[in-house]
Parts: structure tokens; C-alpha cells; sequence
């Protein structure tokens, strides 16, 4: 491998690679607020603009580890080549689509492409930024992918203010070309000389997996937990889950060997990867509901309301303020108080629900220091565990994690609110209670003494999110002190080998080769 001291232009390689990944966050959540366009021009039923939002998310999240994989094996410059294409001819299909079906295949096309992007960018930071570097440039790759999913309701609100809706796709094309261009001029190639023959039931069923597990969150909100809609493609996808999990332990060239999750250091981080998405995901997801259905805010209001969380990551990782954190009290200290610092700002967040926007305000920017202290420190502490010739692998598995804690943070808050909101409510609305907000607020609305049964409604869902948000605390509270305080522990005895990089250990660089 070429020596990362010797790229020059490495800072400048990070900037390509951030502007390639924020296009690919904020298609995300870009979406969101033009779906009455949608619905006007396209026609689209509320199944399908669901769909259209979903199918690029459920595409992305599935491929996530394939992708990583394919990226060492066949190499990282072209797959992020691969994916910026990919990308950019699915933005021009999505823009100029004629029926909802065409937009949902060609959303579903973008996400592929933004697989390959997601993980070739981490992937490509760890081959061209020196170990002394790495953690403050993984700072900025996060905070680019923090600010995108935040941003996407105002970009998508000030396309729409100027053009028509399509013109939220177009201006993928100009980001993708400029990117092509500058990653050909720029990036250097590299790729894992020694990948052995591809596993391609275990790509099979990792797709799988993710796919029902992911799809079984999305249709959640609307099916209802106890659904078969919900339950079946979950249930399958963590059966699944299962079976690739004992193919990977038993085969000669697993795309993700199960030995490293031996190694304290590994497995630690990856449970600290989970809580961050688990808490930053939960609680953006609740907010949002409750400042759209219950403030009356639109989406691109709403979307500026929880902007301070993202600018709180921004601010700590693109100053570099969470690597000198990191640099001076190791991963474990900056889980230790950063993922309670989310545990506190989502205990504030939902003691201040009903109560205006400020004290909501007070608890973002707590989650978002929480977030920007510790996703840094288990980021790098998950791709340093990896060898550089399976950086690719790394962050495939760290976007995995991060999917799979954002799914979590979702079912498990979203199911609480739910519970804790169906048993307040008075016998006239229990059964759209099992529904959603807004259809037992168009019940209540029509009903006899509906001014009564309405406030009943909102003071029902405000109980039911503090009370998510109060257990969700708790939870991001004992599990952030149990995984900061083990990976120090494993920074103390350095981790174990993991078997996987042959004998160097799992945070040493890997040797010279042709390739790298």
C-alpha cells in the first residue's frame, strides 16, 4: 500500500468524497416534501408515494455490506466510480419518471448507487489519511452524513419554491459529474489483493436479511407491529440474519468473517454504533411526527426545527473538536460520555414535548454533541479493527450497524409510543389509536364533542412520546457507560487478534502490496 503520507491532495480527495456522500444522504430525506406534488402530477396513491420514498432507502440499506465487499475485491476508486454513475443515471430517470411505478424503480436504482457510495467514501478515507489524521477526517465524513439527512427537507423545499419536483433529482447530475471527474483526477486506486473467490450465497443472504428487516420497520408505522405485513418480512429477515451469520462461520472465504466479533475492540464499537444510530434516529423520527402533527409545522419547517441536531455534529466534526476528544481520552471515555449526553438530550427532548420548542431545542443539541462525540470514536474504532485491504468490508459493516440501530431506535420507540398512546385514549378512538395520529385526530374531529376528544388525542401522544423518550433515555444511558467502559477495558489489552488479517493484529497496518 502506498504510504497515506504520500497524498498530498488527501484533503482535498476528502472534499470529493463529502460531496459525493451528501448528495447520496440527503436523497434520504429530500423527498419528503414534495410528495403533494407527487401526488398532483403523478397521480400517486398514498401506497405508492410511501414507496417512493422507501424503495430507495430499503435498496441502499440491503446492499449496503455487498457493496463494501465488492469494493475491496474489484476496487475502491472504481466502485465509487460504479456508484456515482449508477446514481446520477437513476437522479436523470427519477426526474423525468411518468408514473409512480417508474419512480419507485428508478428510486430503488439510485439506491445501489448510493450503497457503493456510502461505503467506498469511509472506505477510500482509511486508504489515502495517516492513523494520526484518520480520526479527525472520519469526524468529517460524519458530520457531512449527519448534516445531509437533516438537510434534505430544505433543499427539497427550496427546489420546489423555484421548479417543478423532478428538479430534486436533476441537481444530482451536475454533483455526480463534477465528482466523476475530480475522482478520476484525484483518488487513488486500491483494492484487496488478496479477496479470494467471492461468497456470493453470503451476499445473497445479507441482502436478504437487511431487505426484511428494514422493510418490516418501514411499513410499521402505518401495518401496525402485531400486522402479518410487519411481522412476516421481519421474523424472515432475522431468521435470515441467522443463517447468514452460520453460513459466514463456516465457510473458507466469508465476505464478513464472525471472528471478528472476538475481538472486544470490534464488538464493543459496533454495540456503540447501534446505540448512536438507536438514539439519533428514535428521536428525530418521534420529533418530527410530533412537531408535523401536533405543532402544525410543514415538512421544511419541520425539517428546520431539527437542523440544530445536525448542526451540532457538523460543528464538532468539521472543526475537529470530536478527533481531539478522541486523541486525548481514547474511544471509550468519548462513548462513555457521549452516548449519555444523547441519553440526557432525548430525556429532555420528551420532558419537554407540549411544552413549546425551546426546551426541544435544548435537547437536539445535546443529542447532536452526544452524536458528534461518539460516532467518530466508534466509526474509527470499527475501521481500525478491519485491515486497510478490507476497508471496504468495514464500512460496509459500519453502515450495516448503523441501519440496523436506526431500524431498532424506530421500532422500539415508535412501538412504545404507540402502546403508551392507544391505552390513553378514550373507547371512541382506541381503534384508530391502533392506527396512527392522524387518523384517530380525523375520528375525533368528526365525532360528537370533538373539540374534547381531539385534546384528549394530542394530550394521549404527547404522554406516549415522553414516555418513549424517557425509557429510550434509559436505555442510551446504561448501554453507552456498559460499551464505553468495556472498550476501554479492550484498550487496555489492545484487543485480541481476530484471525481474519492473518497475524499482524487487527489495528496495525496492513503489509505493502501492489495494489494498496
Amino acid at each position: 500500500m502506498t504510504d497515506p503520507e504520500s497524498h498530498r491532495r488527501r484533503w482535498w480527495i476528502l472534499g470529493v468524497l463529502s460531496l459525493s456522500l451528501l448528495t447520496v444522504v440527503l436523497d434520504n430525506t429530500v423527498l419528503n416534501v414534495a410528495l403533494p406534488s407527487l401526488v398532483r402530477d403523478l397521480g400517486a396513491s398514498t401506497a405508492e408515494t410511501q414507496w417512493i420514498v422507501n424503495s430507495y432507502s430499503l435498496s441502499q440499506a440491503g446492499l449496503l455490506l455487498t457493496a463494501g465487499n465488492a469494493a475491496d475485491r474489484y476496487g475502491r476508486k472504481r466502485a465509487l466510480l460504479f456508484g456515482l454513475a449508477v446514481f446520477g443515471l437513476g437522479s436523470a430517470g427519477a426526474a423525468f419518471s411518468a408514473t409512480p411505478v417508474q419512480l419507485i424503480l428508478t428510486r430503488a436504482f439510485m439506491g445501489i448507487g448510493g450503497s457503493f457510495l456510502m461505503t467506498t467514501t469511509l472506505a477510500l478515507v482509511m486508504q489515502i489519511f495517516p492513523d494520526a489524521e484518520r480520526p479527525r477526517a472520519i469526524g468529517v465524513w460524519a458530520g457531512v452524513s449527519a448534516l445531509g439527512f437533516t438537510a434534505g427537507p430544505v433543499v427539497g423545499g427550496f427546489m420546489l419554491d423555484h421548479a417543478w419536483w423532478g428538479s430534486i433529482f436533476l441537481i444530482n447530475l451536475p454533483v455526480a459529474a463534477v465528482s466523476i471527474v475530480a475522482v478520476i483526477l484525484l483518488v487513488p486506486e486500491s483494492r484487496n489483493p488478496t479477496g479470494g473467490r467471492p461468497d456470493l450465497l453470503g451476499a445473497f443472504l445479507s441482502v436478504a436479511a437487511m431487505v426484511g428487516i428494514v422493510y418490516a420497520v418501514v411499513v410499521s408505522p402505518e401495518k401496525g407491529w402485531g400486522s402479518g405485513e410487519t411481522l412476516v418480512p421481519g421474523l424472515a429477515g432475522l431468521l435470515l440474519m441467522g443463517v447468514f451469520i452460520q453460513w459466514e462461520r463456516h465457510i473458507s472465504h466469508p465476505m464478513l468473517s464472525m471472528s471478528l466479533f472476538r475481538d472486544r475492540m470490534f464488538g464493543f464499537a459496533a454495540a456503540g454504533g447501534i446505540l448512536v444510530a438507536f438514539g439519533m434516529s428514535g428521536a428525530l423520527f418521534l420529533l418530527t411526527q410530533y412537531l408535523q402533527f401536533l405543532e402544525g409545522f410543514s415538512p421544511i419547517k419541520a425539517g428546520f426545527a431539527t437542523a440544530p441536531m445536525a448542526a451540532t455534529v457538523v460543528v464538532f466534526n468539521l472543526t475537529g473538536f470530536g478527533a481531539r476528544v478522541l486523541r486525548r481520552t481514547g474511544p471509550g471515555r468519548a462513548v462513555m460520555v457521549g452516548v449519555p449526553l444523547i441519553a440526557v438530550g432525548t430525556a429532555t427532548a420528551g420532558f419537554f414535548v407540549g411544552h413549546g420548542y425551546w426546551g426541544i431545542l435544548v435537547g437536539l443539541v445535546l443529542i447532536g454533541s452526544g452524536v458528534g462525540l461518539a460516532m467518530p470514536a466508534v466509526a474509527n474504532s470499527i475501521m481500525t479493527a478491519i485491515s486497510r485491504t478490507r476497508a471496504g468490508t468495514g464500512a460496509g459493516v459500519n453502515g450495516t450497524l448503523q441501519e440496523l440501530g436506526a431500524s431498532l431506535g424506530v421500532a422500539v420507540l415508535g412501538a412504545l409510543v404507540s402502546a403508551r398512546f392507544a391505552s390513553s385514549l378514550p373507547d371512541a378512538l382506541q381503534a384508530e389509536g391502533h392506527q396512527s395520529l392522524p387518523a384517530t385526530l380525523a375520528k375525533a374531529a368528526a365525532l360528537p364533542g370533538s373539540a374534547g376528544l381531539v385534546e384528549d388525542a394530542r394530550h394521549a401522544f404527547v404522554s406516549g412520546l415522553s414516555t418513549s423518550q424517557l425509557i429510550g433515555a434509559a436505555l442510551l444511558l446504561v448501554g453507552g457507560l456498559v460499551v464505553g467502559r468495556n472498550l476501554r477495558r479492550a484498550e487496555r489489552t489492545g484487543g485480541s487478534p481476530t484471525g481474519q488479517n492473518g497475524p499482524q493484529s487487527p489495528r496495525s497496518p496492513s503489509p505493502a502490496n501492489a495494489h494498496e
